[in-house]
């Protein structure tokens, strides 16, 4: 496992969690919608949103989508129980993430942009796991990355963040 702590905007967290979750379920309009969260409940991962407005849209398999205003904080949990984040608000649509990652769930943080490939590459340094394994997850995540589909270049992610919520430094 990798300890998490850095600073990542909401778009990103929420990018994070349907790249980990849904990914390959979740209707396109709400994709695209940047108030639509997965949450999920269960023995097997789970994903909380805490907000000051959540209505529930659908359930789709184990996800339920809600539209979610004034966020406060997410727990996700993975299925496994290897990954355990927190993204809590610190200013706007700005927020800490901290907690454990698996290697898997590093590929898809690198993938949202939540950490960068330099990032993920001094945090592994400390990893007890063979050093090939997790050369692998980074080269996944590059490769990845330049995939259509939920991934997002950092200008079309900046363009969002304009356009909906006006982003302070921290």
């Amino acid at each position: 496992m990798v300890q998490i702590d850095t600073t990542t905007t909401l778009e990103r967290f929420r990018r994070f969690l349907i790249s980990s979750t849904c990914k390959s379920f979740i209707p396109e309009g709400y994709l695209r919608d940047p108030e639509v969260f997965p949450e999920k409940e269960g023995e097997f991962g789970s994903i909380y949103v805490e907000a000051a407005d959540k209505v529930t849209l659908k359930k789709i398999r184990e996800i339920t989508f809600i539209n979610a205003k004034g966020i406060l904080g997410i727990i996700y949990v993975s299925k496994s129980g290897n990954t355990r984040l927190k993204w809590r608000q610190v200013r706007g649509y700005v927020g800490k993430v901290s907690g454990e990652a698996s290697t898997n769930s590093l590929v898809n943080l690198i993938m949202a942009r939540v950490l960068t490939k330099e990032d993920a590459e001094g945090m592994m340094r400390g990893l007890a796991e063979p050093k090939g394994q997790a050369q692998r997850a980074i080269e996944e995540a590059e490769q990845s990355a330049d995939e259509p589909g939920l991934t997002s270049s950092t200008s079309e992610i900046q363009d969002w963040e304009e356009n909906h919520h006006k982003v302070e430094d921290v």
